[in-house]
């Protein structure tokens, strides 16, 4: 007999599952990391609603390039591609999901799209579908975003 997981309401409107314990460490510890060494060159965005052109996405870090913030004037679904976004495997998710994703990510014009495997403490920086780095230790280079990220602070 199969078992059925009804999807939350969460989930449902995000289009993604709800965030583990160590998912919710990694996007945190990701956020920080890039606020603290890029603060001046990006606005980083946590789970900002996305339509592109291209398709609704919710990536779980935006990387957009600095603009003065109108408090008065939000934005629900924001329409312009960032220049970069961070995708984290959740524990209920598969990895094709976010596959799945690049297309829309690059076709709407972002330049670089990491895809984190927590179990695996390992990051893929994309640049394009079929063109992408690995790491799993030292530092990641983003040579498109020009962003360092030490993989020993993020995944301490």
């Amino acid at each position: 007999m199969e078992t059925v997981v009804e999807q939350t309401d969460y989930e449902l409107e995000r289009g993604k599952p709800i965030p583990s314990k160590n998912h919710g460490k990694l996007q945190a510890r990701l956020s920080q990391t890039l606020l603290n060494g890029y603060e001046h060159q990006y606005d980083v965005q946590s789970e900002t609603s996305l339509r592109l052109s291209t398709g609704d996405v919710v990536p779980d870090l935006s990387i957009f390039p600095p603009e003065e913030s109108d408090w008065l004037d939000d934005e629900v679904r924001v329409s312009k591609a960032p220049l970069g976004v961070i995708e984290i495997l959740s524990v209920t998710q598969g990895i094709q999901e976010l596959i799945d994703k690049l297309d829309v990510y690059f076709e709407a014009g972002v330049q670089s799209c990491w895809i984190v495997l927590p179990t695996f403490r390992t990051i893929h920086v994309f640049y394009a579908k079929h063109e992408y780095k690995t790491f799993t230790e030292g530092i990641l280079r983003d040579e498109k975003l020009d962003i360092q990220v030490d993989l020993g602070v993020i995944f301490r």
